[in-house]
């Protein structure tokens, strides 16, 4: 993992590439949807621009880079670092449950809203054709077929990996936010009264003076804001401090962007459709605009790409916290262990994707449904910090977390008015999702408690007394469990009421570790006469190669044993959990055992 406290040119331009292409590429539809929205008078534009620019102080400046990147775990920042933090600063069972379900609320939204931003992205940089000369009547099925083209080759090419690619990322991105400063700067220089917008008191005037349009705008001035959780999600395997410095240069450029779209939109009294590129358009030529819409494509894509490689992150994360069932994980680089692949999670996300595609079109209409999930998170965020910082007694930040909730509970109020018009469908994105992670939750602890687990004192005092008179089998045999101390259900069946007795019998536990990389094996004191113990420790951003590991130990084993859960049940809730239990991969499939010598021993379980 880079440090956090280490700041290089080539880690804020790997910044720059990967964690601001969401936020980034948000000036290419927000004030075109704004002005959509409200239809604002010319005195008006100033006002919302403002909003704009202390929404993106607010929320990915305060929220995110200073108050949420102050705190993490392992170096790690996320949904579910903060939500874990909270656990560990109390010990009421009930405060758990609450953290551990915002939690879910935060990966099913993070999800859900997740969906929109590839084809809000992709569809708004496509949508920049029609202001090339001749192509202007260019109509909309065909702009949908180029991006959903762009959109399958996108997802098609995930499980290559996208590191190589990803080293160019940084530069273009970095091009593409000095274009957007340099337009923006023109139009500005136009007209520099849109310079009083940094004034807090310039938008603090426009919701007072035009409260209805204000509370309408805020609805879509958010969209600025969305991909502001990136920074604190990165954090881990980039550095806060790169990411702070790169967040000082992008928001510098989108900043100027708005403002020369503010600019533009006064200088032509508001007859534009979309001010981001009918200014480019306006200013460098048809020639100039081409390429210019070759980068602004370039950068949507990147800006897609970061959020598929984001969600993968997350779900990992999800995964190691045990919030989730064990999917496939493929490892998609030899030389980056953060480059990973999980197939399902791709064809969920670009199935999504296409629906959204067909559903809204055009990306006007498909900005309706956007902000709203993301704006939920923004919210649980808040709320986290809040009571993180009241827990460690840091009452400034406390206090300053308060008000960033009141503001976040704004615009979640203000987003409301767009659940009609299509921010369901993020909702509806996000309900499978937070229905079987709470459902596989409750159900594993349900399983913990229920399952005849047996403590390692009388475990091995029964071996003791089997291992000396039983025909053992020649070899050896590995099994694998999570706790030592609490000897699992088909161990004890296996080998009290099968009799299946080897002559060496291994006891193996992989053990998350608080950093990031490395993997190291080890036996610690053997249990007793016939029975070692060993251990894997791996980093939590690892994927472990089991097999590999048991070499490394020596150990050439003839079997390796897990325990598979068989759920019974009467109750429909309890089947279901049963059915997602058996369709998603087991332990063996997830570490990637071998065939051959891997047996399942089945325990069946009542709930």
């Amino acid at each position: 993992m880079v440090s956090q406290d280490k700041v290089t040119v080539a880690n804020v331009i790997r910044a720059i590439g990967s964690v601001f292409g969401d936020i980034g590429t948000s000036p290419l539809y927000t004030f075109a949807v704004i002005i959509l929205i409200t239809k604002p008078k010319i005195d008006e534009i100033v006002g919302i621009a403002s909003l704009i620019i202390w929404t993106l102080i607010l929320i990915p400046t305060v929220q995110y880079a200073w108050f949420a990147m102050n705190l993490s775990l392992r170096g790690e920042g996320s949904i579910l670092v903060l939500g874990e933090i909270a656990s560990s600063l109390t010990n009421s069972k009930k405060a758990r449950l609450i953290h551990r379900a915002f939690m879910i609320l935060g990966i099913g939204f993070l999800l859900g809203d997740g969906i929109i931003t590839p084809a809000i992205t992709i569809l708004s940089s496509v949508e920049g054709l029609r202001l090339i000369n001749g192509l202007e009547n260019l109509q909309q099925e065909t702009i949908l077929a180029i991006a959903i083209i762009i959109t399958l080759v996108l997802f098609s090419v995930q499980k290559f990996g996208t590191g190589k690619i990803g080293i160019a990322f940084g530069p273009i991105m970095s091009i593409y936010f000095l274009s957007i400063f340099l337009i923006g700067l023109y139009y500005i220089l136009q007209n520099p009264t849109v310079l009083k917008a940094f004034s807090p008191f310039e938008a603090i005037s426009f919701i007072q003076n035009h409260p209805i349009v204000a509370f309408l705008a805020l609805s879509e001035v958010i969209l600025a804001a969305t991909g502001g959780e990136a920074m604190y999600a990165d954090m881990g395997h980039i550095g806060k401090n790169a990411i702070r410095v790169a967040w000082i240069f992008v928001f510098t450029a989108v900043s100027m962007s708005y403002l020369g779209q503010a600019a533009f939109l006064i200088n032509n009294n508001l007859k534009v459709e979309n001010p981001f590129f009918s200014g480019a358009n306006l200013l460098l030529g048809n020639n100039l605009y081409i390429g210019f819409l070759i980068l602004v494509t370039m950068a949507g894509i990147i800006a897609s790409q970061a959020l598929i490689s984001g969600v993968f992150s997350l779900i990992f994360q999800a995964i190691n916290a045990r919030l989730v069932p064990l999917l496939k994980v493929n490892h998609t680089s030899t030389e980056i262990s953060t480059q990973i692949y999980i197939p399902v999670v791709n064809f969920f996300l670009l199935l999504g994707v296409l629906i959204m595609f067909f559903m809204f079109r055009e990306s006007e209409k498909m900005a309706s449904a956007y902000g709203f999930a993301v704006n939920v998170d923004m919210v649980i965020t808040s709320i986290l910090l809040a009571y993180i910082y009241y827990k460690l007694r840091k009452y400034p930040f406390f206090v300053g977390s308060i008000f960033l909730f009141l503001i976040d509970l704004t615009f979640l109020m203000s987003n409301t008015i767009k659940i009609p018009h299509g921010a369901f469908w993020p909702i509806l994105f996000a309900i499978p999702p937070i229905a079987i992670i709470s459902l596989y939750v409750i159900g594993q602890h349900r399983i913990s408690q229920k399952g005849r687990f047996m403590e390692v004192e009388k475990f091995i005092e029964n071996f003791n007394k089997v291992y000396p008179n039983k025909c053992h089998i020649k070899g050896t045999a590995v099994f694998l469990l999570r706790d030592i101390k609490r000897i699992p259900p088909y161990i004890v069946e296996t080998v009290f009421n099968h009799g299946i007795v080897y002559e060496t019998n291994i006891f193996l536990s992989l053990v998350k570790k608080d950093s990031p990389f490395g993997i190291k094996s080890y036996f610690k004191e053997d249990l007793t006469q016939g029975i070692k113990y060993a251990v894997i420790e791996y980093g939590y951003q690892e994927i472990v190669n089991v097999e590999r590991e048991l070499r490394n130990l020596d150990i050439n084993e003839r079997v390796v044993f897990y325990g598979v859960d068989n759920v019974y049940s009467e109750k429909l809730i309890w089947k279901l959990f049963g059915l997602i239990k058996r369709i998603f991969a087991n332990f063996a499939e997830f570490y990637q055992l071998p065939p051959m010598k891997v047996h399942g021993v089945v325990v069946r379980i009542e709930l």
